[in-house]
């Protein structure tokens, strides 16, 4: 059986080495991705982002358990930091979500960042077009971390979900860095901490103050509490599925969902044109040596970056 046979029959060892070659550059990943990309359009995708240490993963845990006691097919993306010496992810899905490595309903696979803006690693988007042909329900997004380099979970998630805590600092100040004009569902994690009724009384007033057109959805600010009273944790967990779902509905009764696919595709675009034309020229210019020396020279202050860029341009994209 092909790769691309055993990825939609669901194969995740198949898959997880398909991810991996991709991260890694190996020949022959984009033959495959062209003949899974018919079967995706399925899975419903929701991106996780705020502060470090608000607890995305613990609540990914929980709706994990929650989708599953559903019937429901889950797929994971756990965006980590790159190691500065491996590239490598610092934080691996081994660490987290231990509990549903044998589930085969569930998987879990970690990317590092490697250096990508937006907090996304640029094999993510081939990574939910995997787990989408896999036939995964739904699959939750957990990026690195909340501020302006966050915001481009928007570009591959149809409902993003911002979770906070309080506690951790001027709350406010992240809520200017972009995430409040993505939040579609803000989550107040350990909301019985000291400072959550302010917290939850702050977003209120910021969402009052957007400029939200009538009949647009606004973005509900849900409360989770105390992990160790179960009853309402799990009904708190309950209450931010509803609203995924509500927001899923709402997208498909309006033009909305149209609309972010359109933003979704651009930007898938946007990454394959550069993994076909900037990859190629960034390798050719390595393996000449060119590279070194043009970056000699930019430290010496011979040249300038904006010069170099349109020789580079002008021989291997523009050649006569």
């Amino acid at each position: 059986m092909e790769t691309g046979e055993k990825i939609r029959s669901g194969n995740i060892r198949a898959a997880s080495r398909l991810i991996r070659d991709i991260e890694d550059g190996e020949p022959g990943t984009k033959e495959i991705l062209k003949q899974i990309y018919p079967h995706t359009g399925g899975a419903h995708i929701i991106g996780f982002t705020g502060p470090p240490g608000a607890g995305k993963s613990t609540l990914i845990d929980a709706l994990i358990r929650l989708l599953r006691k559903r019937n429901l097919r889950v797929g994971v993306l756990a965006i980590d930091p790159s190691s500065p010496f491996t590239g490598g992810a610092i934080l691996g899905d081994r660490i987290r979500m231990q509990k549903h490595a044998s589930d085969p309903g569930v998987f879990i696979r970690s990317l590092s960042t490697r250096g990508s803006l937006g907090g996304l690693s640029r094999a993510a988007g081939n990574a939910i077009h995997i787990m989408d042909a896999m036939g995964m329900d739904y699959i939750l997004i957990e990026t690195v971390g909340a501020g302006q380099q966050e915001v481009d979970i928007i570009n591959h998630a149809h409902t993003v979900l911002v979770v906070m805590v309080p506690g951790l600092g001027d709350e406010i100040q992240i809520m200017k860095a972009g995430i409040l004009e993505i939040a579609d569902v803000f989550v107040i994690n350990k909301a019985h901490f000291d400072g959550g009724a302010k917290l939850n009384r702050e977003l209120l007033i910021m969402i009052d103050m957007s400029p939200i057109p009538k009949g647009d959805w606004r973005p509900p600010v849900l409360q989770i509490k105390d992990l160790e009273e179960q009853a309402a944790y799990e009904a708190g967990i309950g209450e931010v599925f509803d609203n995924m779902e509500k927001h899923r509905k709402y997208l498909f009764e309006t033009e909305h969902m149209g609309k972010r696919m359109h933003r979704k595709m651009t930007r898938e675009l946007e990454e394959a044109l550069s993994s076909a034309i900037l990859d190629p020229v960034l390798r050719a210019i390595a393996d000449t040596g060119e590279l070194e020396c043009i970056i000699e020279k930019l430290v010496k202050k011979e040249t300038d970056p904006v010069t170099v860029s349109e020789e580079i341009a002008n021989k291997y994209l523009r050649p006569e």
